[in-house]
């Protein structure tokens, strides 16, 4: 595996880069938020080994927000001392893949690894979501419908991605909120609103058949009726 190590603390970064040479993997090290931001959105890696506390102005989880908002799929393991259930979670919401917590037994960080790898490759093989004329080819980002492509911004991407996994499906606002926003919902706000109306437009524009439905008091379904 090509791995990308973001931790500022250097022995422990040495320790993990000597170790996962050993185990026959490479790895690159950012000692920094910027740099580890920098690598993570410029280079493809099977796997980020990621520290939550990190200098550079840019802490871990904003790094995961970043990188998630982007449509970067990238398994993440994140490595903290914060050990608190509150902690882990925030962490997973934020879109981390697996939490570990220093210190830690590097032969169980390995097999951490193999299986946030294992599952990528499972799901990397399902690379285009099709319901009816809609089409997302995942590797590419293209979203096309009746051979018109659709240009979308990297959050309406993610929403319809998610839509589209829960085809003929009741979405709530709730669902949206914690698995697309990455936070809990909020009932004064209309962002849910507003984004699915902003997508449906797009993908609708021109169509016969409408394929982004709203369920009055329940939420929104992608449905392929074309």
């Amino acid at each position: 595996m090509k791995l990308l190590i973001v931790e500022d603390n250097e022995r422990v970064a040495s320790f993990l880069k000597r170790g996962l040479q050993e185990s026959g993997h490479t790895a690159d090290h950012a000692a920094n938020g910027r740099d580890g931001m920098f690598l993570a959105a410029s280079e493809p890696y099977d796997a980020i080994i990621m520290d939550r506390m990190l200098p550079g102005g840019i802490d871990g989880i904003a790094i995961i927000e970043a990188l998630r908002a982007d449509g970067n799929r990238t398994p993440i393991l994140i490595l903290s001392a914060l050990s608190g259930v509150d902690d882990r979670v925030r962490g997973l919401k934020s879109g981390g893949d697996d939490y570990l917590v220093k210190p830690f037994a590097f032969s169980e960080l390995l097999a951490r690894l193999d299986a946030l790898f294992r599952r990528s490759q499972e799901i990397r093989t399902e690379t285009v979501l099709r319901v009816g004329s809609l089409s997302m080819d995942l590797l590419s980002h293209k979203v096309v419908r009746m051979d018109k492509v659709i240009s979308l911004q990297p959050r309406e991407f993610k929403l319809l991605e998610y839509l589209m996994r829960h085809a003929n499906q009741v979405v709530t606002r709730t669902m949206l909120f914690e698995n697309v926003w990455d936070y809990h919902f909020d009932p004064q706000t209309n962002v849910i609103d507003v984004q699915v109306s902003k997508l449906r437009q797009k993908i609708d524009a021109g169509a016969d058949q409408q394929l982004l439905r709203t369920i009055r008091n329940a939420g929104y379904m992608l449905t392929a009726n074309d």
